[in-house]
């Protein structure tokens, strides 16, 4: 499976703010430059996180953003899902999906998916900001 790029680059703000945010609000700019991100890919990243109550924007010369929340109180799971709306393996879990046409004949493999999906949940909720940021 493989993460979507909005997914990784929200969590790379998310780190570089975390990691910068104690000289004062961190300008998209700078964080661009250090993650190697598209600027305007960043605005929109950062426009849904501030939405969504995790970063919260400083207007003004000396403007940027900072963390609405500790760091540790905000996990790798937040931060991905509040960039892509989720994560599943397989459409057929999406609870808004249409019904599988297999799901009759395939519980077994679906028991699978489910499980696959609750380990990686588990995972990235289990991983803080706070824990991120460290470089040990």
């Amino acid at each position: 499976m493989k993460t979507s790029s909005k997914a990784r680059y929200a969590l790379y703000l998310m780190i570089d703010v975390a990691r910068h945010e104690q000289a004062g609000p961190v300008p998209l700019r700078a964080v661009a430059s250090r993650q190697d991100i598209p600027l305007k890919y960043l605005e929109r990243i950062a426009g849904d996180l501030s939405k969504l109550g995790f970063l919260e924007s400083v207007r003004g010369a000396q403007g940027g953003y900072r963390l609405a929340q500790t760091a540790r109180n905000i996990s790798a799971g937040d931060i991905m899902r509040a960039a892509e709306g989720g994560f599943l393996p397989v459409s057929c879990l999406d609870a808004q999906a249409e019904l599988c046409p297999r799901q009759s004949s395939c519980c077994g493999v679906a028991r699978f998916w489910q499980g696959l999906q609750n380990t990686v949940d588990a995972f990235i909720d289990g991983v803080s900001l706070a824990e991120l940021t460290r470089d040990d």
